[in-house]
């Protein structure tokens, strides 16, 4: 996709059956006011619109609850303008890293959660998947919560354009040919095991495996880490 997604207004049916309700639509208009504001100087009311749109495209048929629709859309939207920053701006000169698999929601999300936890605000962290899933493994999550990480508030998420161009490192995991391919980008494919459907013994291993990379991962961007 380019830096301008097609310009629509957001709607309570897109044509395929998903229905926001009128309570939603305002939250969604709020959101566009709020990322308005936080964009000021950078992006008009007009780039941020065609944004939440797009990102409300991608989102609404896959998320697991309706409900959250307009809270996801706001997040993804931010991330996707965060990176539109930093590509047009110079917005942060923090490395930027993209973690891919193929449904985002198992090892591309712990990945993510390690990352944060590991390097904190020194490393900015983005996470998609080539097909994503409806919700973050529930194996997944239990496994970072025993180690003291939350990501159950996470959810799957396409990659984007403007996400993976502002990445200074794409780390794939399984998503082979589907996973974006951009020149001048530093790339790693580490190979992990699948915890789609898995134990959370299972997943405890893939967990400690993710870790340990994370950490090298930290150590070569040379970033001090809190």
């Amino acid at each position: 996709m380019s830096d301008q997604p097609a310009d629509n207004a957001p709607d309570n049916d897109n044509g395929q059956g998903v229905k926001l309700s009128t309570e939603q639509l305002l939250q969604i208009k709020q959101a566009a006011t709020r990322l308005q504001l936080e964009f000021d100087g950078m992006f008009n009311i007009e780039t941020i619109q065609r944004f939440i749109t797009d990102s409300q495209t991608r989102l609404e048929h896959r998320a697991k609850f309706n409900t959250w629709l307009p809270v996801l859309i706001e997040r993804f939207t931010r991330d996707r303008l965060n990176a539109l920053a930093k590509i047009e701006h110079g917005s942060t000169d923090r490395p930027s890293v993209l973690f891919l698999c193929v449904h985002n929601a198992g090892r591309s999300q712990m990945a993510a959660g390690w990352l944060r936890s590991i390097a904190g605000d020194t490393v900015d962290v983005f996470s998609g998947g080539s097909d994503p899933g409806h919700e973050v493994n529930a194996a997944a999550i239990e496994a970072m919560n025993e180690v003291g990480i939350d990501i159950s508030n996470e959810f799957p998420k396409p990659w984007t354009d403007e996400i993976a161009r502002a990445a200074d490192v794409i780390i794939t995991m399984g998503c082979g040919d589907a996973c974006p391919i951009f020149p001048g980008k530093r790339y790693e494919d580490w190979e992990l095991k699948d915890p789609a459907g898995q134990s959370v013994e299972y997943v405890r291993e893939v967990r400690d495996d993710i870790k340990q990379r994370v950490e090298a991962l930290v150590a070569s961007l040379q970033v001090s880490a809190p």
